[in-house]
């Protein structure tokens, strides 16, 4: 079937509109208790959410659907995508539901979906989950086995201890100065208390949520606030979350930034020194440098390469038999520690090379050069502007001027109205002028896409 509610991760749109409304919310609970239903056992729900306002509209939806499936619901608040994750296994719960659009703007939100083992769903239950809310035929509860709802208080403080056990206990971090960035969004309390019990000294930005302001000029959308404050304040490293802190970037203590892909390269050569690599190598996702496949097989390891998304990243993952993968954009995938991108034990593992090697961010996190890449996104509107002859005479001619040193990947984002397009190639100022181009013939075609709908 031709998925509508489910895209790369989860379900998002607009909030209150279509599917990221109160009504569908209810839906997809129902459709999910239905397919996860396993037994005469009390079955349990693990619900949290990020900062957006319109978590206030979701969360309850959410909990009445699953509670008319006769499940009981644990609320655990604002906490990380990864938090979720975890409180699914150790409350050994039958579903974990996550409430957030992660990285993009407040008015948008979203629903990704836990299965008992703490990983997300694959596209064949999304699929049955999807359709079993177009049947519109889900069989409720009796009224004596509906379920009952119940906040978890010390939900915090659960994922904080857990977020610093994937330390050993002799490591700290005393003489460090941190400047975390959590985007007002999901771990504005936790992300800072797990720095400060740990040792270090914490300038906190974005921990001041107020519904509206989450990724708002902050975070990893807008990392400048980080960069800059960390040389302001004379710190050793800036960290900046996104807003349900499944993703991060680094600063080293002069503000140039790190992405995923330094810290990938970091974390797998730090493992493989010490024996604890497993698989050969690291999973990443088509967007991932260059530079980083050739350091990887100077030391003897491979790079294993999926489609965009971290979801498909922890299928490689796991089918590969690797512990670390992830993707360019800063969702890092540790799974010793977890079953999710994890940016604070993403994080944790960067600081610890710091400490361990006694040297400064800008000599640990540059583990090798990148090979020039240029990544701009172009909003679309109607029709679909990569099936255009123009924009495939485009492509045609870029591929063959970057030849076989070079890369061309052109993509629909999964989560918003808009082609990614990225090359990668020796010579900096081909890549910019062929990316210009690109964009170009995709904007001219959404455009007159958009004309030939007005004019019928």
């Amino acid at each position: 079937m031709t998925r509508k509610l489910f895209g790369t991760d989860g379900i998002r749109g607009t909030a209150n509109v279509e599917p990221m409304t109160a009504e569908t919310a209810l839906k997809v609970a129902m459709a999910t208790g239905a397919r996860f239903r396993r037994g005469d056992h009390r079955h349990l729900v693990v619900i949290g959410k990020d900062t957006r306002l319109s978590g206030y509209m979701i969360e309850p939806a959410l909990t009445a659907g699953f509670i008319s499936m006769g499940m009981d619901v644990v609320l655990s608040g604002p906490l990380p995508t990864p938090a979720v994750a975890m409180l699914t296994r150790s409350l050994r719960a039958d579903i974990g539901v996550m409430i957030s659009a992660s990285h993009n703007p407040f008015q948008d939100n979203g629903i990704k979906l836990f299965g008992p083992d703490g990983y997300k769903l694959s596209d064949e239950i999304e699929a049955a989950i999807e359709a079993q809310v177009a049947s519109g035929l889900t069989p409720r509860a009796a009224p004596a086995h509906l379920g009952r709802a119940k906040r978890l208080d010390d939900a915090g403080g659960r994922y904080i201890e857990f977020v610093k056990a994937t330390l050993p206990r002799r490591l700290r971090l005393d003489g460090l100065k941190i400047v975390v960035d959590c985007a007002n969004g999901a771990a504005y309390k936790v992300a800072p208390t797990v720095l400060y019990e740990l040792g270090a000294e914490v300038v906190r930005l974005g921990v001041a949520p107020d519904g509206v302001n989450i990724n708002k000029g902050c975070g990893t959308q807008a990392p400048d606030a980080m960069r800059q404050a960390v040389v302001a304040h004379g710190a050793d490293i800036g960290i900046a979350l996104d807003g349900d802190a499944d993703r991060l970037l680094v600063a080293d203590e002069h503000g140039n930034l790190l992405d995923g892909d330094q810290l990938m390269a970091l974390i797998a050569t730090t493992l493989h020194g010490a024996g604890k690599l497993s698989g050969g190598g690291v999973v990443a996702t088509v967007m991932s440098n260059l530079g980083l496949e050739r350091h990887l097989r100077g030391h003897g390891l491979d790079l294993y390469r999926t489609a965009v998304g971290d979801r498909y990243v922890v299928e490689r993952m796991r089918q590969q038999g690797c512990n670390i993968g992830g993707e360019q954009s800063g969702h890092l995938i540790l799974s010793d520690h977890s079953t999710t991108g994890d940016g604070l034990i993403a994080a944790l593992q960067v600081l610890r090379a710091l400490v361990e090697r006694g040297q400064p961010a800008s000599q640990a996190c540059s583990v090798f050069t990148p090979i020039p890449q240029l990544l701009k996104n172009v909003r679309y509107g109607e029709g679909a502007p990569l099936e255009s002859a123009a924009v495939k005479a485009a492509i045609a001619a870029a591929e063959a001027r970057l030849g076989d040193a070079g890369r061309l990947l052109i993509r629909k984002s999964g989560t918003e109205p808009l082609i990614r397009v990225m090359a990668e190639g020796e010579d900096e100022a081909l890549v910019a002028e062929i990316v210009d181009e690109i964009c170009a013939a995709v904007s001219a075609a959404s455009r007159a896409a958009g004309s030939d709908q007005a004019a019928e």
